[in-house]
């Protein structure tokens, strides 16, 4: 037989006893909230290739445009920057369609424009 739990449920809810309907659902969002929060500043500050290509992708960019892309930014340290975001800046900067900035993205030109754009130093 396993250990008998005994029973603190009394002790652990006295914080909420006296707490309304409306308080508790207060309580339980701000609660989520602090859960959850970690998670989004994760996903806002943390990509990957995989996802960048997803992105370059519903883009309309071809797979093998995108897969040149993705690696590109990852490996000019411009990856954190969103491959998508680099695209289109690069586009808005040399006046260029998505499809021809992304063609020159993927063939290695165009990065240090976009590093100096960011304000960051090629690796």
């Amino acid at each position: 037989m396993g250990v008998q739990r005994t029973d603190d449920f009394e002790t652990r809810r006295q914080h909420l006893a006296n707490m309304s309907e409306e308080d508790l659902e207060k309580y339980f969002w701000e609660l989520s909230h602090q859960v959850v929060s970690p998670l989004i500043e994760l996903a806002r500050t943390h990509t990957t290739p995989s996802i960048e290509r997803s992105v370059l992708l519903r883009m309309g960019l071809d797979s093998l445009t995108a897969n040149g892309i993705a690696e590109q930014a990852l490996n000019k340290g411009l990856l954190g920057h969103g491959a998508g975001h680099c695209v289109w800046r690069y586009a808005k900067i040399k006046e260029l369609t998505v499809a021809q900035a992304g063609a020159e993205l993927a063939q290695g030109r165009g990065w240090d424009e976009l590093a100096l754009f960011f304000g960051e130093g090629l690796k």
